[in-house]
């Protein structure tokens, strides 16, 4: 006997378990989120861990850290520079140097969410940058692409801020800032 099976239908119904996984997700995040200026401010409780430098940027959305490990951000994905099958793409070079602007040579603070890497050896992070004496950091992540440097790319089981980047991503597009002004 062979059975159907609507794809739609399935896809579907993996999206609105994904959204109500990542509803719980947010309920139960003890860090608060608070918008400030088209950047997200993240405010923890209690001291932040996992601190490391970056020594330099590869491209809108890899990072080289102290220690040499190559570090790719989590849900995002900004125009390429340097893969080898894909010429460069509009905005890809912006990218890069806001990219550059907000990390190279600067103390980042990461977090992990399931994967710990990819399938190049990557660390797969959420990356934040101290603002201030205060426990204030601007969310690297986010802000790509909430400025218009990057899109919103979620890969699970990676989702822990999925919903946040689409959001972003919305806001960056109705507001045409960085690539949704120039490469459409």
């Amino acid at each position: 006997m062979k059975i159907k099976i609507n794809k739609k239908l399935v896809s579907l119904c993996l999206f609105v378990i994904f959204l109500i996984y990542q509803t719980i997700i947010q309920q139960n995040n003890p860090i608060k989120t608070n918008l400030k200026n088209n950047q997200v401010v993240k405010i923890s409780p209690t001291p932040i861990k996992n601190a490391t430098k970056v020594i330099s940027v590869i491209d809108g959305d890899t990072i080289i850290l102290n220690d040499q490990s190559h570090l790719r951000y989590i849900g995002i994905d900004t125009p390429e520079l340097h893969h080898p099958l894909i010429k460069l793409q509009c905005f890809g070079e912006e990218a890069k140097i806001a990219n550059q602007k907000l990390v190279e040579r600067k103390e980042i603070i990461m977090e992990k969410d399931v994967s710990n890497v990819d399938r190049y050896k990557r660390l797969l992070r959420y990356v934040w940058i101290k603002q201030d004496s205060t426990n204030s950091a601007l969310f690297v992540n986010d802000y790509l692409v909430r400025q218009g440097f990057a899109h919103a790319s979620t890969f699970p089981p990676d989702v822990k801020y999925a919903k946040q980047f689409i959001e972003a991503e919305t806001e960056a597009r109705e507001n045409k800032r960085g690539l949704w002004s120039k490469c459409e």
